[in-house]
């Protein structure tokens, strides 16, 4: 399976002082993501990274992503834009040395690679996903009102279930 979005950087780009690299996704890389994260669109994506070098082979990264996005509303099922602005911080290892037994919530993610190379653009589309609202409602939505439903009482079911003395 290729990558929906391919940003191979090498680990030796990344000095002590750190890179800041951009991720743009173009318009077939939104397509592909979208089709991935089974959301309607992508219309545009940027996720800003500055890596700094922890040790040899752990890298520090913290960033923004920006995106906006085309979800479908979870109580009308109309489609509508909305804008992903998050900052995150992760640290890259590799692979098999992650940190199984770390239950600090606070703790940055971790992101396993091979070899000497990051790839920041799968990176970018795991932060996107992370930020996405899993319910997403469109502003102003309001679930109809049902024939009848605003007349029972919560209670309704329970006193039809009492017996008479």
């Amino acid at each position: 399976m290729n990558p929906e979005l391919l940003r191979p950087v090498p680990l030796d780009r990344i000095s002590r002082d750190g890179l800041d690299y951009q991720v743009r996704a173009n318009p077939a890389e939104c397509s592909a993501l979208a089709e991935r994260m089974l959301l309607p669109a992508i219309l545009d994506l940027t996720c800003d990274f500055h890596l700094t070098r922890e040790s040899d082979k752990i890298v520090a990264a913290h960033g923004r992503l920006i995106a906006r996005v085309v979800q479908t509303c979870v109580v009308s099922l109309d489609e509508f834009e909305a804008t992903v602005d998050e900052r995150f911080s992760v640290r890259f290892v590799p692979s098999g040395e992650e940190d199984e037994d770390n239950d600090d919530p606070e703790a940055p993610d971790e992101i396993p690679y091979e070899g000497r190379v990051l790839d920041l653009g799968e990176a970018a589309a795991e932060q996107l996903g992370l930020a996405l609202d899993p319910y997403p409602r469109m502003p102003d939505a309001a679930l109809p009102e049902v024939e009848g439903e605003a007349d029972l009482n919560p209670f309704a079911a329970l006193n039809a279930l009492r017996r008479p003395n």
